[in-house]
């Protein structure tokens, strides 16, 4: 069974969001459409958050998650998800399969600072 609640980290590079999960194969694979605007709002309270950050999500709902995104559609073997609360939409690319067999028809997340 995977894990309930998934986690990554986060960092900026070359001026945009990127993470690395090596557990599955990926190093800087970046944010992009819509994207990284979202993980601008998650992040506004956390000091250092260009330094890294970690973005806790899962496909159903967890104490204090901060966005709840709903799956929109299908583009490019990625798929387009909204933020219904800041209005905003972006894309995720196919590395969302590293995490779900399938799209999740929403997905919760939350940022916390690496430094407590």
């Amino acid at each position: 069974m995977a894990n309930a609640i998934m986690v990554i980290f986060p960092y900026r590079y070359q001026q945009t969001w990127v993470f690395d999960d090596e557990t599955v194969g990926l190093v800087k694979e970046p944010f992009v459409s819509g994207i990284p605007e979202m993980l601008d709002i998650l992040v506004k309270d956390i000091s250092h958050h260009d330094e890294g950050f970690r973005l806790l999500f899962s496909a159903t709902p967890f104490p204090k998650f901060q966005a709840e995104l709903i799956w929109i559609k299908e583009e490019f073997g990625g798929h387009w998800y909204c933020w219904q609360q800041q209005n905003l939409a972006g894309w995720l690319c196919p590395a969302l399969f590293k995490y779900f067999t399938e799209p999740p028809q929403k997905i919760y997340c939350k940022a916390e600072s690496l430094y407590t």
